[in-house]
């Protein structure tokens, strides 16, 4: 009997070096390719430009290939367990940095498997991450930005968003990296705020900004990303308009809009009960994203109805029967459930009551007064995509006041040059600069 090969790949981006290993593993059996489905990889680093049907569909047609399996762990031990092959093949990289425990742990398998490690010198001159980065430079079009919040919600235990207001702060979430032992923590996407968009011009949050101006500022975000976008949508203003709205959004690439359950003058959410919030009633608001399902072209697009009866100072009972209805009857793919409540108590009880009903709707949070909580715990609570919506434009202005202050103080720049990033370091976070 022939013997087998097992070979952990992501295979979104194929090289030379992938298909040297391969080559190499034929020598000893026939080749296993255990492909890392989405959820294995989200939960350490980026999701793959390709879906992972789409990968097993280049790799089974590799020469030397004899089969392709799933592999829905970072660690291959579950896999080599369940398939026990003769030998498990894999590049010598993994000998150095965060692989390492991987590295271990497979071998240990293998040993207790009675199999055998091999190690193959790492190709030189190929590089995954330089690769990643040349395809970043590229850019993404609209469909596959589009597609990628769902694959997001499928593959990942929280859905990490963050707002941005131009597009250096694109930039920053587009870049920003943190290693956490074996994982890579980055943002998921981006949040298209109202209030940091009006905000930013001066405006108050009361849609005074119109769509075709926000298109305008979410234009320059697109064209030097690649991340999925979530944009607020205020109320959706009126149901005839707010069809335009998803048309104008989807075809742009537009991930997701949000619309909150409110009606008249816009009052931001966080004054509470400080300010009027008259809510919308059932019937029509379920109308309304009824309209905007039928509108969109796509089955990717996303409408995401946001509840305000927390906000409102209403009970959990009437934000459950209103976001039921909102997604049995007007067909919304989430919901936004909101709260200035600084414990969260009110947001857990509605998703533990929620998600008994309706287990596979994703529900949104944006914890900007409960922000004690940690992600892993509203996770547990069963939220899916977590939104932390307004910290960039917060941030930025108070370090913008400091750095004008010392220039009014001291009547010189030089005093302030410790608040201010170098201009060098600056244009070089702009592609296209050098």
């Amino acid at each position: 009997m022939k013997k087998t090969v097992y070979l952990g790949m992501i295979a979104d981006i194929m090289h030379p070096g992938l298909i040297n290993i391969i080559n190499e593993g034929a020598k000893y059996g026939d080749v296993i390719i255990g492909l890392f489905t989405d959820k294995a990889i989200a939960q350490h680093k980026r999701l793959p430009y390709l879906t992972y049907e789409q990968r097993k569909n280049v790799v089974e047609n590799i020469r030397g290939v004899s089969q392709v399996v799933p592999q829905d762990d970072w660690s291959y031990a579950p896999n080599l367990r369940r398939l026990k092959p003769d030998f498990m093949i894999h590049g010598d990289d993994w000998q150095t940095g965060p692989d390492r425990e991987l590295r271990d742990e497979a071998i240990e398998t293998m040993r207790q498997l009675g199999g055998q490690v091999i190690e193959v010198p790492y190709t030189k001159g190929i590089e995954s991450s330089s690769l990643d980065k040349e395809i970043k430079h590229i850019g993404t079009t609209p469909d596959v930005r589009l597609k990628t919040l769902r694959r997001l919600i499928d593959a990942k235990n929280v859905v990490r968003i963050l707002e941005v207001h131009d597009g250096l702060s694109g930039l920053i979430c587009e870049n920003l990296e943190v290693k956490n032992g074996l994982c890579t923590e980055t943002f998921d996407g981006m949040w298209s705020s109202s209030l940091t968009d009006s905000t930013s011009k001066g405006k108050p949050d009361i849609e005074a900004v119109d769509l075709t101006t926000r298109m305008q500022d979410l234009t320059n975000i697109l064209e030097c990303t690649t991340k999925p976008i979530i944009y607020d949508g205020d109320t959706g203003g009126k149901l005839e308009h707010f069809v335009f709205t998803v048309r104008t959004l989807e075809r742009n690439g537009i991930s997701a809009v949000i619309i909150e359950d409110k009606v008249g003058l816009k009052k931001n959410s966080l004054f509470g009960t400080d300010a009027i919030q008259t809510q919308d009633s059932i019937e029509h608001f379920c109308e309304k994203i009824s309209a905007g399902k039928r509108a969109q072209v796509t089955k990717d697009f996303m409408i995401i109805a946001r509840c305000e009866s927390l906000i409102a100072g209403k009970s959990v009972d009437d934000a459950l029967e209103r976001c039921l209805a909102y997604v049995e009857k007007g067909g919304a793919d989430g919901i936004m459930i909101h709260s200035k409540e600084k414990t969260g108590d009110d947001i857990r009880q509605f998703c533990q009551r929620f998600h008994e009903l309706h287990p596979y709707v994703p529900i949104v949070a944006v914890p900007t007064t409960y922000n004690h909580l940690r992600e892993e715990e509203l996770a547990q609570w069963g939220i899916k995509v977590v939104i932390y919506a307004n910290h960039m434009l917060r941030a930025a202005y108070p370090a913008m006041v400091n750095v004008a202050t010392s220039i009014l103080q001291n009547h010189r720049s030089y005093d302030a040059n410790d608040l201010c990033m170098p201009i060098k370091q600056i244009l070089e976070l702009i592609p296209g600069t050098k």
